[in-house]
């Protein structure tokens, strides 16, 4: 009996991890591997064409021909969402460093300004961002009052459009781990940096960076993984024309009603998180298990 206790105690969490995160992704893989219905859903005959169509297209006579697009999708995907990341973690880095060295008792206010973004629904906040870019917006109004401009700058419906909303979005995922590791942080290491004569940079990269991996990697990882399936973003700021992966999956399972093709397109970005995330496992390794 002893030793069937601690299972029993743990079968709730089983269920809840079986329930909600194994079921829902077997169920995808499986769907993967199926064909189309004619009027949505899958028929239940197993085939690999989902994957097939992920690479080729088939002519009226069944050849099949090399189509780039969805291998487009994917790699502005990855482009935007690692642009994503390094942009949140330049910016976050400095936020982190700043709330980190702040008094003990204002820390707790710098944590509720980061916070307060996820008090408002995220379809708001990028409509707020629509009327800040768009030509008769707070940019542009700006711009032309000074006398900068003449003509409103095309900054809606652009790559530059998406970033700021995905940039805007994740920030403070990236700045909460951050400030997780820095606020542990001892900094009687940077008084004996600098009793060893080493400035500012030098004891920004050979001390403060090196022990704040962890946070740096927790970050990322929180950064770069929504930010590849995001589609709100790139749907309102990108107005359709600068498609992302989660927008094609969502055509799929919505207009196309294509669920097969949906979920192989599913189970190929699961794939690509889960060659980050042993990455990113490696690379904590490499830093002496501190991950």
């Amino acid at each position: 009996m002893r030793n069937v206790k601690p299972l029993y105690l743990l079968s709730p969490f089983f269920i809840v991890i079986g329930v909600f995160f194994v079921m829902p992704l077997a169920l995808i893989a499986v769907y993967s591997f199926l064909q189309p219905g004619e009027y949505g859903g899958v028929e239940w005959h197993f085939s690999w064409d989902a994957y097939t169509r992920l690479l080729f297209e088939r002519d009226f006579d069944g050849k099949l021909t090399f189509n780039a697009g969805y291998l487009i999708i994917f790699m502005r995907s990855l482009m935007l969402a690692g642009t994503c990341t390094i942009l949140c973690l330049l910016a976050g880095f400095p936020i982190a460093y700043h709330m980190a060295t702040r008094p003990e008792r204002h820390r707790g206010i710098w944590v509720l300004l980061i916070t307060i973004p996820f008090w408002t629904n995220l379809l708001v906040r990028t409509y707020a961002w629509m009327l800040i870019l768009r030509d008769e917006g707070l940019v542009n109004g700006l711009l032309q009052h000074v006398g900068l401009i003449s003509q409103p700058l095309p900054l809606m419906y652009t790559p530059f459009a998406v970033g700021i909303g995905l940039l805007y979005s994740y920030l403070p995922f990236m700045v909460l781990p951050l400030y997780a590791t820095l606020e542990r942080f001892d900094w009687r290491l940077v008084e004996a940096a600098q009793d060893l004569y080493a400035d500012r940079g030098q004891t920004l990269r050979r001390v403060i960076i090196p022990i704040s991996i962890p946070g740096i990697l927790a970050g990322c990882m929180l950064v770069f993984i929504p930010s590849i399936g995001s589609f709100l973003a790139s749907d309102l700021l990108g107005g359709g024309k600068q498609m992302m992966i989660g927008n094609l999956i969502q055509m799929q399972f919505g207009f196309s009603r294509d669920w097969p093709l949906g979920s192989a397109l599913s189970v190929v970005v699961m794939a690509i998180v889960m060659l980050g995330l042993m990455l990113i496992a490696r690379k904590g390794e490499g830093t002496g298990g501190l991950v």
